[in-house]
């Protein structure tokens, strides 16, 4: 029904309980569609109540709920993961009823998962190197893992040829986006613990979220051949988080290793094999296109967009058409961890993928379809709708009140970002840890961009714009885009170790706030006697009692402990006949307070002055 609203303008009413469903980042034009209104109105109706939009303008939940409770109608935002399965449907491609339709018969066995996990410097790589022979340590800044890699290994279990994957995610706290990544692609979590260093933070965050994601947990207690080495501790700690050892009644392996000597790792295999089979049921139709997930990609120079993609049910062929999160191609060629090319990939297995026309972001689904043009048209909507979501994010919502209160404190300050990394894995960690900052609400910290690859002229030209500073993580510039950058007077920063650059911009933050000051005394002084003269006033024949008394520093007087004179000033400062400058502690002086003359024997006169406060 047409019922005048603000401003008289006719808009169809709702009855108070009718829900419209809107993706995050819809504009007017969108709701005008679904409730059949004229979207020139609902932006009058809009303005009444204090917005200001265009009718194409992406606006974020609470301006919508705002616009749809005025009319009568309820607003529901559809999740991103509904989105997509709807954007999906609408190319015939449903996952769900895909595997729902898979029978016994379709299934075969599979791989299992497995992620390392654990604290820095536990030794997780190193376990790596030991399981599969290579170094990778060697090549980390910092002996840090930076990207998510995967490998495969195979194992004889019971006379049969077994291959395991292994995901190998970073170790340092920042990473703990990437890091929760790696626990949703994984079937089996290793936990590694040093045995003489025992459960750390990053310990518990790593076992936080192998439990979180439902993942059964082997315990590997590495660095058993340092001295000092304790690995029944280890066991008695882990206990308190409900990992109890199978020697002590429980249900979790505790595997003994060293990484270092080589000690264990056939057992830890073992160990990995025997809980898969026991805990879980890994099987896959490998008879379909192929599903899965790209868990790393960056840009390679020669190759282009390079993602490493663990196929989780059907096979990838090479020569399928492709689509990750906003990325979309066809398989051009792909190569398993030793560089070798393959031809085909089942589940389970990881490999890295050439052909795609962007760069995914770590943890894209990655899904073949009938055909490249559609492919191309799931991954331009997902730009779509993923770009209005980010400028509904952006849009400050401002009403006039919050606006005169943010003039009384002064401007809130803004430190723009656009961030560049090797890989999109390492960018989404540091943009994590970034936006986690905390220096209060004086100052904000936006994210403008990131991105994959070297730094290129948009960057700078982007930075240029929004008076931006670039972060460049294990990436240097594009061809002459460092003479741009100066002209400019961009400030760009290069890090290759991520905690760097968040101390960096945690600094550069701090000292974007205003600064505090405190008063801090410089020195105390007894009036022992006051001289009177007609030319100064009356003068203060003191001693300095603590610290000390300088010429043109701010006092007071105080008498009996109550301030009688404030905000005053040391205007004349004489030991004996001769002016001074400063007078130290146990020395006499006469002071004067200029056209203060209220003085008594017994008065203390105190100096201060206001000093700016460190931020902590």
């Amino acid at each position: 029904m047409q019922a005048p609203s603000l401003g008289g303008v006719s808009v169809p009413r709702g009855n108070g309980s009718t829900v419209v469903r809107l993706r995050h980042g819809s504009s007017l034009n969108d709701f005008a569609d679904k409730i059949d209104a004229n979207p020139a109105s609902l932006v009058t109706v809009l303005f009444h109540l204090g917005e200001m939009a265009t009718a194409t303008q992406s606006l974020d939940e609470d301006t919508f709920g705002t616009l749809a409770a005025e009319l009568g109608y309820v607003i529901e935002m559809v999740s991103a993961e509904e989105e997509d399965r709807e954007l999906l449907g609408s190319f015939d491609i449903d996952l769900e009823a895909e595997e729902a339709g898979e029978s016994d018969e379709d299934l075969q066995a599979r791989p299992p998962v497995v992620t390392v996990m654990g604290h820095v410097d536990h030794g997780k790589t190193k376990l790596l190197d030991a399981i599969r022979s290579t170094d990778v340590v060697a090549g980390e800044a910092g002996g840090i893992t930076q990207h998510i890699g995967a490998y495969q290994v195979t194992k004889t279990h019971e006379g049969v040829e077994r291959p395991i994957t292994f995901i190998d995610t970073p170790g340092h706290e920042a990473f703990t986006a990437m890091r929760a990544r790696g626990a949703q692609v994984t079937d089996i979590a290793i936990l590694v613990v040093a045995a003489d260093d025992g459960v750390m933070p990053q310990t518990i965050e790593a076992l936080n979220h192998a439990q979180a994601a439902n993942v059964p947990i082997v315990v590997a207690v590495n660095k058993v051949d340092k001295e000092g080495a304790n690995p029944a501790k280890i066991r008695q700690q882990l206990t308190e988080y409900n990992l109890v050892a199978e020697e002590y009644g429980g249900d979790t392996m505790f595997v003994d290793v060293s990484a270092k000597q080589n000690l264990g790792i056939d057992e830890l295999l073992e160990a990995v094999l025997l809980t898969a089979d026991a805990a879980l049921d890994l099987r896959a139709n490998p008879d379909k296109d192929a599903r899965g997930v790209a868990i790393e990609a960056n840009l390679d120079k020669g190759r282009g967009a390079v993602a490493t993609v663990l196929v989780q049910s059907g096979t990838l062929h090479v020569g399928d058409a492709i689509v990750a999160g906003t990325a979309f191609g066809r398989v051009r060629a792909m190569f398993d961890e030793h560089g070798d090319t393959v031809t085909e990939a089942g589940p389970s297995r990881p490999v890295q993928v050439l052909g795609l026309a962007s760069v995914p972001s770590a943890g894209d689904t990655l899904l073949v379809a009938p055909e490249e043009r559609t492919a191309r048209q799931i991954a331009e909507k997902r730009e779509a709708a993923e770009r209005a979501a980010l400028l509904a994010k952006r849009r400050k919502r401002i009403s006039l009140e919050d606006f005169t209160q943010a003039l009384a404190q002064g401007k809130v300050e803004t430190l723009n970002l656009v961030i560049k990394g090797d890989v999109s894995g390492a960018v989404e960690a540091l943009e994590d840890a970034l936006l986690k900052i905390d220096v209060g609400d004086e100052v904000d910290l936006r994210v403008i961009h990131r991105g994959v690859g070297a730094i290129t002229q948009n960057d700078v030209n982007l930075a240029t714009v929004d008076n931006a500073i670039i972060l460049g993580f294990n990436v240097k510039f594009a061809e002459r885009v460092e003479e741009l950058a100066d002209r400019e007077g961009v400030d760009v920063r290069f890090y290759s170790v991520i905690y760097q650059a968040i101390d960096d911009v945690e600094a550069a933050l701090k000292g974007m706030l205003k600064p505090e000051y405190e008063e801090a005394q410089l020195g105390t002084a007894e009036v022992r006697e006051v001289f009177r003269s007609s030319k100064f006033g009356n003068i203060a024949g003191s001693i300095v009692r603590s610290g000390e008394i300088r010429r043109n520093t701010k006092a007071r007087v105080l008498r009996g402990g109550k301030v009688i004179g404030d905000n005053l000033t040391i205007e004349s400062l004489k030991r004996f006949k001769d002016d001074a400058t400063e007078v130290r502690e146990g020395f006499e002086c006469g002071i004067g307070l200029g056209s203060f003359n209220d003085l008594e024997i017994g008065d203390v006169i105190e100096t201060w002055e206001m000093r700016e406060k460190p931020r902590s």
